[in-house]
C-alpha cells in the first residue's frame, strides 16, 4: 500500500544512491541513505510481513531490529533488498562475554539459521551500555562475532551502539572529550572498530539538549532551520546542532588516537507529543525531513565536509508499551491503521 504523502518520500529516496565520496582525510564511502528503526514494544503493532510491505512503498531498504526476533527475521526470507542490522540484547551480553563457545551458540542459533535469504549486514553488540556496568562485557563479544565472522568470511560488521552520554565535553566541537569511563570501555572498542575500518554506531538526538534547556538553545538550530551559522568553532561554523553534536564525537575520538573511524547514525528522531509544545507533530516532521535530506545529501559535517554516513530515524511506529510520554511517541507512523502521522513530504 502506498501512502500519498509519502509519493515524494518514495522519489526522494531512489535518488541517494551517491557515487563514492572522497577528501584529504582517506575516509570513502558510497551509499548515504536513511533507514529505519523497527521496535517491537507494543501490543497493537502490525505484522512483520505488513511492515515490509510498508518499508517497501517508502523506499526504505535499510532496517534495524533491537534483537534477533524470529518473527521478524522469517518474515525477511526470501527479501535480500533489504539491509539488516541484529542487535545483541543486553541482558545476554554476560554469559556472552564469559565465554567464545557461548558465543557461537549464541550465533548458531540466531544468526545462522538466516544467512542463506536473509541480508544481515551489521550484528550490534549492546545498545547503549557503554558508559556503564555492564560496559566491559562489550567488547569480548565484539571480538568473539568479530573472530567468528571473519574465520567464515561473512560480509557481517561487527559493532556496539552508543550513545552521547560518552561525552564529558561537547561544546564547542572541538572541546569534545570521553567521560573517565568512557575512555575505559569505548576507547578500546574504538581501537578494535579502526583495525577492521568498521563503523561505531552513535545515537544523536538533538531533541534532549533542547528539551532541557530551551531558553537557551534555539528550536532553528535544533531542528535545522536556522538560516545562519550559530556556533563558531575556529574556522568551523555551525547551523545545527546535529552536525554539532556528530563532530564532537569525531574531536573526541581523535584526542584519544583513532582518527578516520566511519560513523553510523544508529538512532535520530523526534517525538510527536509528550512534553507539551516542545514536541508536536509539526516540530517533529521539521526535525525528519530535514534529518533526511541532510543524511541523503552526502554533505557530511563542518569537520568531515563530503563524507557522508548512514542514518536511521527513531522509530517505525509509537510503541505503547514503553515508557508513557516522549518515549511513546517517537514513531513515524501509528500501529493500528499504519497511517503517517505527519508527512515527511
Amino acid at each position: 500500500m502506498v501512502y500519498s504523502s509519502m509519493k515524494l518520500f518514495l522519489f526522494f529516496l531512489s535518488c541517494i544512491m551517491i557515487i563514492f565520496n572522497h577528501n584529504t582525510s582517506g575516509l570513502v564511502t558510497k551509499a548515504n541513505s536513511i533507514g529505519l528503526n523497527y521496535g517491537l514494544l507494543g501490543d497493537n503493532l502490525p505484522t512483520p510481513p505488513n511492515v515490509l510491505n510498508l518499508y517497501k512503498s517508502i523506499g526504505i531498504t535499510k532496517i534495524r531490529i533491537f534483537d534477533p526476533n524470529t518473527g521478524v527475521l522469517d518474515a525477511l526470507r526470501g527479501h535480500r533488498g533489504f539491509e539488516v542490522t541484529v542487535g545483541v540484547r543486553d541482558q545476554d551480553l554476560a554469559p556472552l562475554a564469559a565465554s567464545e563457545e557461548a558465543v557461537k551458540g549464541w550465533f548458531a542459533t540466531n544468526i545462522e539459521p538466516y544467512l542463506a535469504d536473509v541480508n544481515i549486514v551489521f550484528i550490534t553488540v549492546g545498545n547503549e551500555v557503554i558508559p556503564g556496568p555492564i560496559g566491559p562485557q562489550v567488547l569480548p563479544v565484539m571480538q568473539s562475532l568479530t573472530n567468528l565472522v571473519k574465520s567464515r568470511n561473512l560480509p557481517i560488521s561487527i559493532s556496539t551502539v552508543v550513545a552521547m552520554s560518552n561525552l564529558e565535553q561537547s561544546y564547542p566541537p572541538s572541546t569534545g572529550k570521553f567521560t573517565p569511563q568512557a575512555w575505559e570501555q569505548l576507547v578500546p572498542v574504538l581501537k578494535l572498530l579502526s583495525q577492521t575500518n568498521t563503523p561505531i554506531l552513535v545515537n544523536i538526538y538533538p531533541y534532549f539538549p533542547y528539551a532541557t534547556d530551551p531558553a537557551h538553545i534555539r528550536l532553528d538550530y535544533a531542528t535545522f532551520t536556522a538560516k545562519a551559522i550559530v556556533v563558531q568553532d575556529g574556522p568551523l561554523g555551525y547551523s545545527n546542532m546535529f552536525d554539532a553534536i556528530f563532530d564532537a564525537f569525531v574531536w573526541a575520538m581523535e584526542k584519544e588516537g583513532v582518527k578516520d573511524l566511519p560513523m553510523v547514525v544508529s538512532e535520530t528522531g523526534w517525538p510527536s507529543a509528550g512534553n507539551g509544545n516542545l514536541t508536536t507533530p509539526e516540530i517533529a516532521g521539521t526535525y525528519n525531513r530535514n534529518v533526511v535530506k541532510h543524511i541523503v545529501s552526502g554533505k557530511g559535517t563542518p569537520k568531515r565536509p563530503n563524507i557522508g554516513f548512514d542514518g536511521y530515524i527513531f522509530a517505525t511506529f509509537n510503541e505503547n508499551q514503553k515508557p508513557a510520554g516522549t518515549e511513546q511517541n517517537f514513531g513515524l507512523y501509528n500501529p493500528t491503521d499504519m497511517k503517517p502521522i505527519y508527512k515527511l513530504f
